[in-house]
């Protein structure tokens, strides 16, 4: 495997932003509307598609790769990681659960109280659709921490951490909640909102090479400062 890749001229298309890349992974910034991995209908217009690209230098016949270690939902922007061999894969895999993720959600209503956690075991329908059973045996638990940033104007910002990382847990939760996400056309309401209001915004992860804990940040999206406009601190 070649060595430390430079930051050149060259970027990976599809609007990401590359925040950190070693020999063994690749840390970047998703836009909102890109999947992370192929479909049946699109295989090219992915985050994966591109980061193969950018370590191949345009090359298909390049033996270099990237793995795919986690997945965000097309809607949801944010911090995204990618392993560069399978052996790095394997162990952010084998040690996801010591990963700390929280995220930037713009919900409506004024959130009250202002920070709680959220239990609840989620199962998913065979329409795809993930909803929360009182009922353990059926469903994943999945545990979700939330604390009010600001509030206001009949929207809430929220600083959201993962304890576990099921499908569309926080976008299910704050549903539960009385709260759903702004742009939310499947858990939610109809509104104006640009796009779906949430964003990964810190991720601290094991080095699959030193063992270090690396922290990266990402900062509030541009889009969920104007649905806010000015709200109260």
């Amino acid at each position: 495997m070649n060595p430390l890749l430079p930051f050149t001229g060259r970027h990976p298309a599809g609007g990401l932003r590359i925040l950190h890349l070693d020999r063994e992974l690749i840390v970047v910034e998703k836009p909102s509307g890109l999947f992370t991995v192929g479909t049946d209908r699109d295989k090219t217009r992915t985050a994966h598609y591109f980061l193969n690209d950018y370590v191949r230098k345009g090359n298909p016949k390049s033996r270099e790769r990237v793995y795919v270690v986690h997945r965000l939902d097309r809607e949801t922007s944010g911090l995204l990681v990618f392993a560069r061999s399978e052996a790095a894969k394997f162990f952010l895999q084998d040690h996801w659960d010591e990963a700390e993720k929280s995220y930037f959600a713009v919900v409506h209503g004024e959130v009250s109280p202002a920070e709680g956690t959220i239990r609840s075991a989620l199962v998913e329908s065979s329409a795809m659709r993930v909803y929360s059973t009182p009922d353990a045996a059926l469903g994943k638990m999945a545990v979700t921490d939330y604390r009010v940033l600001r509030s206001g104007k009949g929207l809430s910002l929220l600083d959201i951490a993962l304890r576990t990382g099921r499908k569309h847990q926080i976008r299910v939760h704050m549903a539960d909640l009385g709260h759903p996400l702004a742009g939310d056309k499947r858990y939610g309401r109809p509104d104006r909102a640009p796009r779906l209001a949430l964003h990964a915004c810190s991720l601290t992860i094991p080095h699959p090479a030193s063992g270090k804990r690396l922290n990266f940040t990402s900062k509030l999206p541009v889009e969920f400062e104007r649905m806010l406009g000015r709200v109260t601190r």
